[in-house]
């Protein structure tokens, strides 16, 4: 028998897709942060982003890895609206 090219350790393809999700998730909440007049106020909704990140970084549950995308969606929007709101 063959022995798998795959490591111990590589990634399903749904979890190599739902990774690419958190991973583009993650870079257009920092970029929305960018807009933030206040620096203080960037620095910490950044921080804020990097320890939720982290914090939920060993999540393997399908469910609530979709779950935590959709509430943080759910949260990038609302960032968005009230940065577009401020700016008018």
């Amino acid at each position: 028998m063959a022995a798998s090219r795959l490591p111990p350790a590589a990634l399903t393809l749904k979890q190599f897709l739902r990774r690419q999700q958190v991973l583009q998730l993650y870079r257009k909440i920092l970029r929305a942060v960018r807009d933030v007049p206040a620096e203080a106020d960037r620095r910490y909704l950044k921080d804020w982003a990097r320890e939720e990140f982290k914090r939920n970084k060993g999540a393997t549950e399908e469910d609530a890895i979709r779950m935590m995308i959709t509430q943080g969606n759910m949260q990038l929007q609302e960032l968005q609206r009230t940065l577009k709101l401020a700016k008018s």
